[in-house]
């Protein structure tokens, strides 16, 4: 008698290589060919042993184009009910859009397997939902929780997971997690660029792994090591020469090596006995993309190191890291001991622009006037209160003049105020400061809201159907900037003319963690009995400073007028005092 054994499925690996084509509007359109790292990730993609699969990446690395021939696999070899969890409606439509469609439409082997919508057609297909010979498609926002509870998948796919924000409707994470829990055979995929330490989802589900890193063999040594930041180096001034320095045997390693390091490469398990939950942590310094040469991401660390927002980019981004906030609360003492002897009259020439944030309260708006450098310092220049309601005229009227004002510059000539945002919150002035607002935007004076949320832009402008503009500032991110700013202790300055309650006001908030739904969610909370005017006013400067967009350019600009300009007589002082104090 003659026993046949079983033929081993292909693995996903060379299945993708086999079907799978990347489409012409990428970098390297056709047949598509993984990296030797991407082989083990799709590898355990599709292992039925694996259950989990956590993957703690950077950008540049080729995810994406992973994830979705991942998607094409469970469409063709192995079909299932696939959700797909998103942070928002608009990452849900581009990665549909861009990716998915794109890559069966370009791949003839699978072409026909993914239905398309039909315009005008009554079928069941639409956009961001797909039904196909066995098991359905659908693409889901995080945004919005509530659509999770009406869908249940055996494969669930979760991209930019620490992006993803709970809501008050709970954790969409967690929502998406339960929807699988009928299925025995159930697979979670869960990859994210990282963003804070304390609250990221996806480091915490690399802890829980098997922890494997990509590790690549040294050309001198032949010793195995995961490529580091720290061990990267170049000469001071020629990030284009850098090089990786070899932790065993010390030597200097070209870029011209990495290809053929990156062929040897391996993934090593740092907890083998952790069976169904693979884990994999990759950076950017092992791809073999133009734009992750070694040298480009140096010249990248040499721009982003000079301003807080831009390095935390290039940690979670190019590092694939979380980033660790150097500080959870300002010491109100260490920022009296910092003050320096300039002011508005006498403004250090570094300071090329002027923003002002204004916080409004019921009897009087509070001023923060605040210079910026090139090199991205922020000079805080002043801290002023208008007394009167927000509501009254004349109060409106000595903002205006406020805003209006011109101070000499040691470079020679004027310089104004080029941007502020001014608070328009959600009491009875809403409308009032909205109405002051509009007729100023050109001359850059917007009527702002704050909003929470971490992974917000510093200023957006709201999607209103009508009414004035009001623009949303992410205060959280902006307070987080600026805390881990003061704990560096170099790039943020003060001015002698500053009060006291100012610093008080500066240090009135603390970050905390706290667990909401079971999952660790950062945000601000204000210290028992302090006030925080002068921090709001700080927080809406520094919005009004994104609003700028200055550029090098800009910079180099201003400074060529300002030598231009003869310079001006002294201005009177501004009128900070409204007629409403004595009705």
């Amino acid at each position: 008698m003659v026993y046949r054994t079983k033929k081993k499925p292909e693995s996903l690996a060379n299945w993708i290589e086999a079907n799978v084509c990347l489409p012409q509007s990428t970098a390297e359109p056709g047949p598509m060919r993984l990296y030797p790292y991407q082989r083990g990730i799709a590898d355990a993609m599709a292992d039925p042993a694996i259950e989990r699969v956590s993957v703690l990446k950077s950008a540049r690395i080729g995810y994406t184009a992973t994830l979705t021939a991942a998607i094409a696999h469970y469409v063709v070899r192995d079909p299932a009910s696939v959700l797909v969890l998103m942070p928002t409606e608009a990452d849900c439509r581009d990665f549909m859009v861009s990716d998915v469609e794109p890559l069966f439409a370009d791949s003839p082997a699978i072409t026909d397997a993914l239905p398309m919508p039909r315009p005008g057609r009554s079928d069941r297909n639409t956009l961001l939902h797909r039904l196909f010979a066995g098991g359905s498609l659908k693409i889901v926002a995080g945004k919005a929780p509530r659509n999770l509870r009406r869908h249940t998948c055996r494969i669930l796919l979760i991209d930019e997971a620490d992006a993803i924000e709970v809501s008050a409707e709970g954790d969409p994470i967690t929502l998406a997690e339960r929807r699988t829990m009928s299925f025995a055979n159930r697979k979670i995929i869960c990859g994210s660029t990282p963003l804070d330490e304390a609250t990221s989802h996806v480091s915490r589900l690399y802890g829980q792994s098997d922890q494997r890193i990509w590790e690549m063999p040294c050309p001198s040594c032949k010793a195995f090591a995961e490529l580091a930041w720290p061990a990267i180096e170049w000469p001071v001034g020629e990030p284009a020469r850098a090089a990786w320095r070899c932790p065993k045997c010390l030597d200097l390693i070209p870029e011209r090596h990495k290809p053929r390091m990156l062929l040897r490469g391996r993934w090593r398990a740092l907890r083998p006995e952790v069976k169904d939950h693979a884990g994999f942590k990759i950076n950017a310094l092992a791809s073999l993309l133009p734009a992750a040469a070694w040298g480009k991401l140096a010249a990248e660390f040499e721009r982003a190191k000079l301003d807080e927002a831009t390095l935390k980019v290039f940690v979670n981004t190019v590092l694939g890291e979380p980033w660790r906030e150097p500080a959870d609360e300002v010491d109100e003492a260490s920022l009296v001991n910092r003050v320096e002897p300039f002011d508005l009259e006498h403004m250090p020439a570094e300071v090329l622009a002027i923003t002002m944030g204004i916080d409004s309260q019921d009897d009087r708006f509070e001023i923060t006037t605040t210079g910026h450098a090139r090199d991205g310092a922020l000079y805080v220049l002043a801290h002023d209160v208008l007394w009167g309601s927000p509501l009254d005229d004349d109060t409106l009227a000595a903002l205006d003049g406020h805003l209006r004002q011109r101070w000499r510059h040691p470079r020679g000539g004027t310089i104004g105020v080029d941007a502020a945002v001014v608070d328009a919150g959600d009491g009875g002035h809403y409308d009032g400061i909205l109405a002051f607002c509009h007729p100023r935007i050109g001359r850059k004076v917007l009527a702002g809201k704050g909003v929470a949320g971490f992974a917000r832009a510093a200023i957006q402008r709201a999607k209103l159907k009508r009414g004035r503009p009001l623009f949303l500032i992410g205060v959280d991110g902006l307070k987080t900037q600026l805390f881990a700013r003061l704990a560096r202790g170099q790039t943020v300055r003060f001015g002698r003319a500053l009060p006291p309650e100012y610093f008080e006001q500066l240090a009135s908030e603390r970050r905390v963690i706290r667990r909401v739904g079971g999952k660790p969610v950062a945000r601000f909370e204000r210290k028992p009995g302090m006030k925080a005017e002068g921090l709001d006013a700080t927080v809406y400067a520094l919005a009004a400073r994104a609003a700028c967009l200055l550029s090098p350019a800009a910079f180099d600009q201003r400074e060529a007028d300002l030598a231009r300009e003869t310079p001006a007589p002294k201005p009177p002082p501004a009128v900070i005092r409204s007629q409403w104090l004595g009705r």
